[in-house]
């Protein structure tokens, strides 16, 4: 497989995937559902303009967004998923390894313009390489 071949959606994919996994009851999603405020605690996984590759190496730039009912609540589900994120470099995920993972812009809350919302995002800076295959 070569980047051509590889979709930057796989990476984003691979985060959601991860993050899913390690936090059993909240929900992940790439979409918001138009129902938000129902879907409490949430976690928002999305590839962001930035990054790119070199034919061997690609780098993607993911934004997290964390939504909860208050803002206690968001600044605990922010921190353990910086920390999900940041495990997930040398690891598989959706069929793909992440080799490193950075933090471009660590978790800071962001107005949502609903006050039953919180929400914090952070910006992570993923590399892959594309796999072989067999």
């Amino acid at each position: 497989m070569t980047w051509p071949e590889l979709d930057w959606g796989d990476v984003e994919q691979a985060a959601a995937l991860w993050l899913r996994a390690r936090h059993i009851g909240v929900r992940v999603v790439n979409e918001l559902p138009a129902d938000l405020d129902k879907k409490l605690p949430l976690i928002q996984v999305q590839v962001t303009p930035g990054g790119g590759e070199d034919g061997t190496t690609g780098v993607t730039l993911i934004d997290v967004q964390t939504f909860c009912a208050n803002r206690t609540a968001m600044w605990d589900l922010a921190r353990t998923v910086h920390t999900s994120m940041l495990a997930l470099a040398g690891r598989r995920s959706g069929g793909l390894v992440i080799d490193s993972v950075g933090t471009d812009a660590r978790p800071a809350p962001v107005d949502y313009g609903n006050p039953a919302l919180r929400r914090a995002v952070a910006t992570y800076r993923l590399t892959s390489r594309a796999q072989a295959t067999a």
